[in-house]
This record gives structure tokens, sequence and C-alpha cells, in this order.
């Protein structure tokens, strides 16, 4: 179902650099051309090995989308590379959040970890992930540890050997990873087994012997973002695939996860813009009562206050990602900020859409004459986006150490 976007004439990109203006639309028609027509098969289907979205992938890559986080030797050399790769980030949840969730591991969370990759790795591998040829992963969860990513709770272990001109042996089990069924490489989060229990990121062949990808994980939404978990029984990775140096990957993992916040604030704020829509055309049109629903004061106080904070969300996400476009390498509180009130805001908005539409809003479809609003889709999805990279809970946290002070917050 195709409604007018309220954010055309709502908000105004006053301050957003010409550049990203012109991402904005660039993705909006490449999104319109390999992924709207089939966002909703992909929302709904369960999850398989063969179910993976490859023409949406590849044809969004096609259309330089893959490119934007990358410098002029590699992709699209932009000015603000964060910021246009968030706003494609929004454009894509716009039709399917599963598929802005793909997008985040590819295009934001793994570029980043090969910005501390040899020169060497980075000619090998960005061609191939710009071009959607291969699909990448990021992986530092685990059964027992997500949120916490201390090195005491990895039970993932890289031990150095000597072995093929030297390297890693590793050992251990990362789970919900995204892309992980389909990938080529994965970074991954190991503790390395020197004493003091150091943290090293690793950029691993998922092809190689000892690598075994688990059955893909059967959730309530994002089904198009496929997981599974990832299985390391003596692998051998050389010494010239660490990202960064030996012992220091936490270092490498959070600046990801910083960038990832962001991106996921953004699919919120994609999320929560397509439940605006839904919901003000429905207001529009609804009658009740001998006028339209829209008439009702109550509803009009509660779109209004959902389109402030999503303007709010829009601005969040913006400035953390400006932020980190323009020298700032952490803008932590400001990242944390976007994650929390974008994705909390996804969830509200999606709920009062369905309420706004009623038992149109929570069925999946109408049998007899096929009518379909996603809404049922859109609520399933958003509640991920409270969870992953980072617990809305962790993310107020963060906020709060530097509010109130670590030193009392702890």
């Amino acid at each position: 179902m195709s409604v007018a976007r309220t954010q055309d004439r709502m908000s105004h990109d006053v301050w957003l650099p010409e550049e990203t203006r012109g991402v904005r639309s660039q993705v909006r028609e490449a999104v319109a051309r390999h992924l709207a027509p089939v966002a909703r098969e992909i929302g709904e289907r369960e999850e398989s090995r063969d179910s993976f979205a490859w023409p949406a992938f590849r044809g969004l890559a096609s259309d330089g989308v893959f490119a934007l986080p990358f410098d002029a030797e590699y992709g699209a050399g932009l000015e603000f590379p964060m910021l246009a790769t968030c706003t494609a980030t929004e454009e894509i949840a716009y039709e399917s959040s599963s598929m802005a969730g793909v997008y985040d591991g590819q295009c934001i969370l793994v570029p980043q970890t090969l910005t501390f990759a040899t020169p060497e790795v980075r000619a090998q591998l960005i061609p191939d992930l710009v071009s959607g040829e291969t699909a990448f992963s990021f992986a530092t969860t685990e059964p027992e540890t997500s949120s916490d990513l201390t090195a005491e709770r990895l039970t993932t272990v890289a031990v150095e050997t000597s072995d093929q001109g030297g390297g890693w042996i590793v050992n251990g089990r990362k789970r919900w990873i995204t892309n992980s069924v389909v990938a080529g490489w994965a970074s991954i989060l190991v503790r390395d087994g020197h004493e003091g229990n150091r943290a090293t990121m690793l950029l691993v062949d998922l092809n190689a012997p000892g690598v075994r990808i688990g059955e893909p994980d059967l959730k309530m939404g994002h089904r198009g973002q496929i997981t599974a978990d990832i299985v390391l029984e003596d692998v051998f990775v050389p010494g010239s695939h660490v990202l960064g140096e030996p012992g220091r990957g936490m270092g490498v993992a959070l600046s990801a996860l910083v960038r990832g916040r962001i991106g996921i604030g953004a699919a919120g704020v994609g999320v929560a813009q397509a439940a605006l829509d839904l919901a003000v055309h429905r207001l529009q049109t609804r009658e009740v009562f001998g006028k339209p629903l829209g008439a009702m004061q109550h509803w009009q106080f509660t779109l209004a206050q959902r389109a402030t904070e999503l303007e709010c969300a829009r601005s969040l996400y913006q400035k953390a990602a400006y932020l980190l476009d323009t020298g700032d390498a952490t803008a932590e509180p400001e990242a944390a900020m976007a994650k929390a009130f974008g994705t909390r805001l996804a969830v509200d908005m999606v709920r009062d859409a369905i309420q706004i539409h009623g038992a149109l809003g929570f069925a999946r479809r109408v049998s007899e004459s096929g009518e379909s609003v996603r809404l049922e889709e859109m609520y399933r999805d958003s509640k991920i986006l409270e969870i992953f990279e980072g617990a809305n809970e962790l993310q107020q946290w963060i906020v709060a150490r530097r509010l109130i002070g670590r030193d009392i917050t702890g």
C-alpha cells in the first residue's frame, strides 16, 4: 500500500549538506527500484539458507548504495560518509527494517573494522563488499554475552601459533550473527589467550576449514536479516588478518558499535516515518460517526506529538553522524541518545498506527479482499531495534555515565 510521505512536507533539511540530500534521493530511487517490490515477501517468508534477498541486496549495491561509506579509492569518496550511510539506512528501513539491519552490518559495522585492516586486505575485500558480490558479518555476540563484551566474558578464544607462517588458532561460538549463512568473511572479536584476558579482532574466512555455520534462527521479526551461529573449531587465521593490534580488539569493536548504534537509530526513524505516513492516510480516509477519523482531537494530538518526536529522532542521528564525519572520534552520548530514542519511537509509532487501523492493522492480510497495510510485519520488526547493537537500557546507562559521572554510575 503506497501512501504520501509526510516527511516531504513536514521535515526541512535546512542544514544538511547538499551532498547528503543528493544521497537521500539516490537511495530512495534505488530502494523503489530494487527493494520495495519484494519488501513484503522478505518480511513474511521464514528464514532459511536460501531465503537471503540477494536480488535486492545486489540491486542496492549496483546503484552505489554500498559505496557510500568508503573513500574515493574504493567507493563514493564523500565528505560526510557516515551521514550518507545513515541516511541510506533510514530510506531502506522505510520499506524494510530487516534489510536495513542487513545494510547496517554490511555498510556500517564491517567497513569500520576494515579501517583497521592492512592495505593488502582492504584491496582484496572492499571491492567485493561494495559490489555486493560478497556478504560480510560482524561477530561479537556469544550465547552468554551480548551487551557486556568485556574480554573476561568472551569464550571464543584465539591462541597464537607459529604454524603456516604465524597466525592464530580460534575456537568458540558466536551467536545472532547477521548475514552469516551467506557471508564470505566475518570480523570476529575473540579473547586472545594472553594473561589479562585481552580481546583481539580477527578477520575470518568463513569458508576456512573448521568453520561451521548453524541453521538460520527463526525469529519473531526481521526475517530478511538472517542470523545464525558461527562455530569455530581449530580455525587458522593468518597474522595479517588481525584488525588493528593484538589485544586492542575491544576498541575496534566499540568504534564499530558506536557507528552501528547511530545506524540503528536511523533505521528506527525510517520505520517510524513509514508508520506515521500510514496512520495519517488512515486518519484522512477512514470515516467514523459521519466524519473523518482524523477529526478526533485525541488522534490529532497524538500524531502531532509523534511528528515532533520523529523530527527530534532524525536530528539526533544526523547530529551524531555529522560529529563522526567532522572529527569527533566518539560521539558516544549522541549515538546512545539517537539509538535509544529512535528505536523506542519506532515501536510506539507502529503501535499507534495499528490502533488507528483497528483490526486491519492487526491482520497480516484480509483474505477476502487481499487488503494488507504491513503494520503486523512492522510491529514484529520494530521490537528488535530496541535490543540489538546494545540494548536501550545500556544506551541510557552510557548517557547517564557522561551526565552524572562514571565515578558515581560505575
